[in-house]
């Protein structure tokens, strides 16, 4: 069972996304920041509900195509757009070594990930707003723990988001209250 050795080696790969720390947020003097695991399952959710609000007939495939996304970096970590400016990176080329031994698994692994990467399909945009969106969440968390220069990445994401759904959620989103979800949660106690 010589492909199953290769699916178990893919997922103990996986498994370096849970270790991988989102590094943009450490422009900002952040020094524990989620992983891009913690990211990839929150993009996944958000992909979920985003594909439903623009009547995309399967959410489930977004939500694939999410988990999937940033599987290149178990190999190259998560560059920050300064790094980007003098690092190049073949993500593609490691993503096609990454799923190339998992046979026909890997190619429609590969299609996930090269859908959100060429964004030419709707299904793309959806998940690339997905992921956009939660990269956004996640800055008006910072924001509300009084973390400056958030404001760069709520500017410069809001001119990328394609769908109608993603643009609406991202005005809600900024004047949300990133702890408002849980207040009137608390048990009262008993006098």
């Amino acid at each position: 069972m010589a492909e199953y050795a290769n699916y178990v080696s893919f997922l103990f790969e996986l498994g370096m996304l849970q270790r991988v720390q989102r590094e943009g947020w450490k422009l900002l003097g952040i020094s524990n920041t989620e992983s891009v695991a913690e990211h990839s399952l929150r993009a996944a959710q958000i992909g979920y509900i985003l594909a439903i609000c623009e009547n995309y007939e399967s959410p489930e495939r977004i939500c694939s195509m999410l988990v999937f996304h940033d599987i290149g970096e178990c190999r190259i970590g998560d560059i920050h757009k300064v790094a980007n400016r003098y690092i190049e990176t073949e993500e593609l080329q490691v993503v096609k070594e990454q799923t190339q031994p998992l046979g026909t698994i890997g190619e429609k692994i590969f299609s996930l990930w090269d859908a959100i990467e060429q964004q030419n399909t709707i299904e793309g945009k959806i998940a690339k707003d997905a992921d956009l969106l939660e990269m956004i969440v996640t800055a008006c968390e910072l924001r509300q723990m009084n973390i400056t220069g958030v404001e760069n990445w709520l500017d410069n994401t809001k001119k990328r988001l394609h769908t109608t759904s993603a643009k609406a959620f991202f005005s809600e989103i900024l004047h949300g209250d990133p702890i408002a979800w849980w207040k009137g949660l608390k048990k009262l106690s008993l006098p």
